[in-house]
């Protein structure tokens, strides 16, 4: 399995420029006889939209940027951040990933975990997600998540207990604290993230992020691929823009989990369980 990492710079709110781009990297993909195409978080429209948001809102199903996707995507697998707004839910805008394979969409996250402090103001202008789902692909059961759903260990263990072996995460981190040459310091952090999950849940782990400057914010970069043993396959530049290149095997997760057995020796009805524990504890 071919997996390209498209560590982009998209233009804020300028959704027919960064389809423009979407479209050249898929063919890029296509050449390089990529199996999936992993974007970063709100590829199609930047990052710090604040009011952009509601005008940068597509539907997926029926949008021309996404008419244009589907067709460009065909031949390979596409995952593609924007902002959704449904006819079912008019006004309701949701910083979103769509999985799409062969030019059809298969698959939406909403992010969950929506960061407020700082830099970050998403819940002014974004609902929360409610759901971690994990679904079907060519290569066996995955997962999506979106930036700050990575750093929360209980997307992890549904995607984990709902048979995902390949955990995809798309992401507009900035980078923080300085690292010499090795990037920001923030950079280890979702490294060492992506590692402990691989080697905890024993799944492919995949970590797109963006790079470029917008609106005073350096994003990291540093995308990355880690294989169920906790091993390191590839990881892009840090900060620059990039367009990376790795294979995995998806065997590799039935070894993984014949060797450790976490998979195997899971009860999720014990975390259930207390999980309704510690809630109606609470409650009380």
């Amino acid at each position: 399995m071919k997996i390209a990492l498209a560590q982009i710079s998209p233009v804020l709110g300028d959704v027919a420029r960064n389809l423009d781009l979407h479209l050249e990297t898929i063919e890029k993909a296509r050449r390089a006889k990529a199996d999936l195409l992993v974007f970063p978080e709100l590829s199609l429209t930047g990052y710090r939209l604040r009011d952009l948001a509601a005008e940068t809102a597509r539907d997926p199903r029926s949008s021309r940027e996404f008419k244009a996707l589907r067709a460009a995507g065909r031949g390979l697998s596409v995952i593609v951040g924007f902002v959704e707004e449904s006819p079912e839910e008019p006004g309701l805008f949701y910083n979103s990933a769509a999985f799409l394979v062969q030019g059809e969409i298969t698959h939406i996250h909403r992010k969950i975990f929506l960061p407020n402090s700082g830099m970050f103001e998403e819940l002014r202008f974004f609902a929360r997600g409610r759901t971690v789902r994990a679904f079907e692909t060519p290569w066996g059961r995955a997962g999506l998540l979106i930036c700050r759903d990575f750093l929360h260990l209980n997307a992890h263990y549904l995607l984990f207990a709902g048979g995902a072996g390949i955990s995809i995460t798309v992401s507009a981190a900035p980078g923080r604290g300085v690292a010499g040459e090795d990037g920001f310091a923030t950079s280890r952090m979702w490294e060492v993230t992506g590692e402990a999950v691989a080697r905890l849940t024993t799944s492919v782990v995949i970590y797109c992020n963006r790079s470029g400057f917008e609106d005073g914010a350096a994003f990291a970069g540093g995308s990355f691929i880690f294989d169920p043993f906790g091993n390191l396959v590839a990881r892009a530049r840090y900060v620059e823009s990039d367009f990376l290149l790795a294979e995995i095997d998806p065997a590799d997760i039935r070894r993984a989990r014949r060797a450790m057995t976490f998979k195997r020796d899971d009860r999720p009805e014990v975390t259930l369980a207390n999980l309704e524990r510690i809630i109606h504890r609470d409650e009380d």
